[in-house]
């Protein structure tokens, strides 16, 4: 079977875009190392044959002398011209694969791909091949040129003394190629057998490292769990690859000793050859040399074959990532949204993750009026963020349409929809950058030189006087994972190993990056204030509610005293919308929504005299907040 020619000719063609100059410089020191031992094999044997010659002078075998001598030196210089070549061909190549891969990846639109096991992968394939497979299959294509082109070398060479013997060598070499080929096929399936669980121990061993882990682990004493979970994925790979190897080492052993037996057979012809006369001493050297040489490059070109085929084999995960379809195709005519003016509507949309899956939401029908606030509220699980993931297009209905002015929100180009939306999510993500970045990556790269409008963000969110208090202010690391040396000693001192902030902080910080832009048609608040203390939920709550004004809100909040603001609140249950109306309305229902509110105030009331005595004064205050 050939090696794929897709892949090989991706990679190729990333060499030969990238790094162009490189590659020519390394073919030409191939092509010279592989002819170099030809030369040097008939230098030998005219050097021989002068020596055995009656009344042969020293100049009869100094200039096959020195042309060994500069052969040799040229031997002796070239790899190392080629190890810096070869060095920054690979880099080069490496990096240009690496930036296609997280292109493509950053090009997915939607985030099923993310949440799919047997994609996540393929993806850690990609993410190693990536690196390593461009350079190894370069490499490999390279060394494979220089044994076949010593191969030719010598195989001419043998073909002047007996036609029979090249044939006898070519065809020892066959079952050696053969194996290399078949292994290379089963190293590339247990690469792919075993990546379920690599990534699981690197699951496992991440968690055993991680700063966010270390404190349940050490109070539940899971260490030792996870540590042996880990062991245990460990030593299931290294159980795969001992039977390749073994596998490996026996299929080799066929085609080593034939290689051998033909080798010496060989030998014992050239000499009796010799006895006879039939042979001069120089020829027996070239065919010494000649029949060494030839098995051991056919061995090196069967390796270095196997190495092109295997990596390529993986290398195919790659390709296959970064030319996978579009995940969220575009319908077309395409067209990009304008201003929100009228309402988004979900019209009959059914939602379910994938075939296996049940159903998440079932037949929801909503209209959301521009400039209106909708609060989503139901039990976990009852399909709240899906909701919001649809409105985002993080996906797309199963069934169904998510309408936006009355068009389809899929015949929109999703970073354009995204355009007119900004989002805070309860698992905000928490970067280890400087706090100006983590607010100025909330609207990409067009605040990264604005420092006044990152700062007015983390005014609206509350978070203004936490920053500007920081030992760097706004350029204040936001991790101890990293650390920057000083430009005095290159220690780093107590600024340069930055800060950890508590959760609610974060919260203030991410909601800062969610109010960045400072215009948005739509703005998701996904429990925006559920790490905060009561006062600074009642800052948050009021800074939200002026710079929602005007603007068409999604508040998604299990705090019925958030969500009764709202002009619409929408009851989820089961994946179905259950109620609907204003507050007053659905308290006059007395239904769901007045039930879930009637034992969230029951419990503050409850719980009040542990804190204030039982005065019956702030029982009363609450329960108009809640």
């Amino acid at each position: 079977m050939k090696p794929p020619a897709r892949p090989l000719g991706t990679v190729l063609g990333l060499a030969l875009r990238f790094a162009a100059p490189q590659l020519a410089g390394v073919v030409l020191v191939t092509l010279a190392c592989a002819q170099i031992p030809v030369v040097v094999a008939w230098l030998m044997s005219a050097i021989l044959d002068a020596l055995a010659q009656d009344g042969a002078t020293s100049a009869d075998v100094t200039w096959p002398a020195v042309a060994t001598a500069l052969a040799g030196l040229a031997l002796t210089v070239l790899p190392h011209v080629e190890t810096l070549l070869r060095g920054e061909l690979s880099r080069r190549v490496a990096l240009a694969a690496q930036d296609r891969l997280y292109s493509a990846v950053n090009g997915w639109s939607g985030i099923g791909r993310f949440e799919d096991p047997a994609m996540l992968d393929r993806l850690r394939l990609a993410q190693q091949c990536g690196q390593q497979a461009p350079p190894q299959v370069v490499m490999g294509v390279m060394g494979l040129l220089q044994a076949v082109v010593t191969v030719l070398g010598f195989l001419g060479s043998l073909a002047l003394v007996s036609w029979w013997l090249v044939g006898v060598v070519t065809l020892a070499a066959a079952p050696a190629l053969a194996v290399e080929l078949r292994m290379a096929r089963v190293w590339a399936d247990t690469e792919l057998r075993v990546t379920p669980l690599e990534r699981r121990e690197w699951f496992y061993s991440n968690l055993l490292a991680s700063v966010k882990a270390a404190k349940e682990i050490r109070l539940f004493g899971t260490g030792d769990h996870l540590r042996a979970r880990m062991r245990s994925d460990r030593r299931a790979i290294n159980k795969a690859h001992r039977a390749t190897e073994v596998r490996n080492a026996l299929l080799q052993g066929f085609p080593a000793a034939l290689s051998g037996t033909i080798a010496a057979l060989g030998l014992l012809w050239a000499v009796r050859e010799a006895a006879r006369g039939a042979m001069s001493v120089g020829e027996v050297s070239l065919t010494v040399a000649a029949m060494a040489s030839v098995q051991g490059s056919f061995g090196t070109a069967a390796a270095q074959l196997a190495v092109v085929r295997r990596s390529l084999l993986l290398f195919a995960h790659f390709t296959e990532v970064v030319q996978a379809p579009p995940d969220l195709p575009v319908h077309q005519p395409a067209a990009v949204p304008a201003r929100l003016s009228g309402a988004i509507e979900l019209r009959d949309v059914w939602f379910r993750y994938s075939d296996r899956h049940d159903w998440v939401l079932r037949g929801v029908n909503l209209t959301v009026p521009a400039g209106s606030t909708l609060a989503l509220v139901g039990d976990n699980g009852a399909g709240k963020s899906t909701l919001v993931k649809l409105l985002c297009r993080f996906y797309d209905p199963t069934r169904g349409a998510v309408l936006w002015d009355g068009q389809d929100i899929r015949t929109f180009p999703p970073a354009e929809l995204r355009r007119r939306m900004s989002a805070v999510f309860q698992d905000f993500m928490r970067y280890d950058v400087s706090a100006a970045e983590n607010i100025g990556l909330g609207d990409g790269e067009d605040a990264a030189h604005r420092p006044d409008r990152i700062r007015a963000a983390a005014r609206r969110a509350g978070a203004d006087g936490l920053l500007t208090g920081l030992p760097r202010g706004y350029d204040t690391l936001l991790s101890r994972a990293f650390t920057e040396p000083s430009a005095d000693d290159g220690e780093p001192d107590d600024a340069d190993r930055g800060v950890e902030l508590s959760g609610g902080q974060w919260q203030r910080v991410a909601l800062a990056r969610s109010l960045l832009r400072e215009d948005p048609d739509v703005l998701i608040l996904d429990e925006p204030a559920s790490g905060l203390d009561p006062q600074a939920e009642d800052e948050v709550r009021q800074a939200l509610r002026r710079h929602r004004r005007g603007r068409t809100s999604i508040l998604v909040s299990h705090r019925l005293g958030t969500a009764r603001e709202a002009d619409l609140i929408v009851v989820v249950r089961a994946g179905r919308v259950v109620e609907q109306g204003s507050h007053d309305e659905l308290m006059a229902g007395a239904g769901r929504y007045a039930d879930l509110f009637a034992r969230q105030a029951a419990g503050y009331r409850e719980s009040e005299p542990l804190g204030s005595a039982g005065s019956a004064g702030s029982g009363t205050q609450w329960t108009e907040r809640v």
